[in-house]
């Protein structure tokens, strides 16, 4: 894949950026989708009002879907969770239209999506056949993964099922906050399972996901399952302070709001990165404190 190129929208975010470089560093050329002028060759402007010129991704291997406002923005109010979905749907949209365009010669889409898809399902494994939540942000998933999947019928679509990832610029910097000044506890009951990845094993497996034949939803998770409060300890421990304050659901509910915290810290979804381990590729961090261990050193 050396001679390849892909074109990645969304690539200014955390995931992007470290995408971008590990792929340059392999000698891959990375073209960039970006919302002001192109500053160099390796950008394209689009969203300008405009439909992206089909042959702006016509010679790629292929193109990964970064796009999407950030979840981690709280409180969800009504216009931002309008923003929320109209962030994932535009671009996605855009890149299906330019891919159908194409019809045989289209590049694979590597598609962003969200283990959020699941929304709060206890007890239950949640492979990537399992059905989706009633969460807001399972909704939008929903509608987000429908947009992408357009382009089906002309070429192969990866759905990203990504999980919070453990990393000091994600999940883990609200956390870290509190944790350096001795507020640290369990977040509602803290049983709650908690789907995780380390950084370096989303772009791992969405580089695996490039050069393989994988398709459809993919849960991009670790494999071995963690509750909130197993991840909350062992960064305290971590980090080498207490783990005491409990934050009750109602408390969260009140400050987040009900949408932002039944989404992404009361959720309980165990789920499990079946076509991932099916399909060969191996984490490197398979508990969840390996990765906060490899994330804040």
């Amino acid at each position: 894949m050396t001679d390849s190129r892909v074109v990645i929208s969304g690539a200014s975010g955390l995931i992007g950026g470290v995408l971008t470089r590990s792929l340059r560093a392999d000698g891959i050329r990375v073209v960039h989708l970006v919302r002001r002028p192109a500053r160099h060759a390796d950008e394209i402007e689009w969203l300008t009002g405009r439909p992206l010129d089909p042959d702006a991704l016509g010679d790629a291997a292929a193109v990964v879907n970064l796009n999407g406002a950030s979840i981690g923005r709280l409180p969800w109010g009504p216009r931002y969770r309008r923003t929320l979905l109209e962030s994932r749907l535009q671009p996605t949209g855009a890149l299906a239209d330019a891919l159908l365009a194409l019809r045989s010669d289209a590049p694979a889409l590597l598609s962003a999506s969200a283990v959020g898809y699941y929304g709060d399902q206890p007890g239950v494994h949640l492979d990537e056949t399992a059905a989706p939540g009633e969460t807001f942000l399972a909704d939008v998933c929903v509608q987000w993964e429908r947009e992408a999947q357009r382009a089906a019928g002309v070429t192969r679509v990866v759905l990203l099922r990504t999980a919070p990832i453990l990393h000091p610029d994600a999940v883990l910097k609200p956390m870290i906050t509190l944790t350096r000044f001795g507020l640290g506890g369990p977040l509602g009951s803290g049983r709650q399972v908690w789907p995780w990845i380390s950084l370096d094993d989303e772009v791992r497996a969405i580089r695996h996901a490039i050069e393989s034949e994988l398709h459809g939803p993919v849960n991009l998770s670790g494999p071995q399952r963690a509750t909130a409060g197993g991840i909350g300890r062992a960064l305290a421990t971590r980090m080498h302070r207490p783990y005491l304050l409990p934050a009750p659901a109602w408390a969260l509910r009140l400050g987040l709001g009900r949408a932002a915290a039944d989404s992404l810290l009361l959720a309980d979804a165990d789920v499990t990165p079946d076509a991932l381990t099916r399909s060969g590729f191996e984490f490197r961090h398979r508990t969840a404190p390996e990765a906060i261990a490899a994330a804040i050193g």
